[in-house]
């Protein structure tokens, strides 16, 4: 016989998903209020510049990405017709392509981090401690969240939300 989730843990992943949907709507809409587009922009524009040579392939970017993207072709596209990204064909691999992150990409992506880390602060920074925080993603590394990442020096930089 299996065993069944406790009501503590089933109510702890109940307010899990609750805020977690809740805080992203209102980073959404501060960005939106900021004339910014979408935080799925934002994420994959991101993980493009932090690549060595500011290129992925489709699927490397969809699986870096940190909020699902469930149609990535559709997302590069758009970011492909706004200019903030080029499609490259392989060279070795005539069928594969790569999207590259463009200069206007790299200068939005920077702008964006301004109000998308008000809203980081507004809406989780202002809520807990730093020892609060620490401790929250010690909880959530036990959930397998971490994903091999250690805490990036470059949030103090301007350019990571992780």
């Amino acid at each position: 016989m299996k065993r069944k989730p406790s009501t503590e843990a089933t109510a702890a992943w109940i307010r899990l998903m609750r805020v977690q949907s809740r805080v992203l709507d209102c980073v959404e809409q501060d960005l939106k209020k900021a004339g910014f587009p979408p935080l799925a922009w934002y994420d994959a524009l991101l993980e493009l510049s932090r690549a060595p040579t500011g290129e992925l392939r489709p699927v490397e970017l969809e699986r870096q990405m940190l909020i699902p993207q469930y149609s990535t072709s559709r997302l590069i596209d758009r970011l492909v017709d706004e200019g903030l990204a080029m499609r490259r064909e392989c060279k070795i691999d005539k069928r594969g392509q790569f999207v590259e992150i463009t200069e206007a990409g790299r200068e939005l992506q920077k702008k964006m981090w301004a109000a998308y880390s008000a809203a980081i602060e507004k809406y989780v920074g202002s809520k807990l401690s730093d020892a609060d925080a620490a401790r929250l993603c010690g909880l959530l590394d036990r959930l397998g969240c971490s994903c091999g990442e250690a805490l990036s020096p470059a949030a103090s930089e301007g350019t990571s939300a992780r």
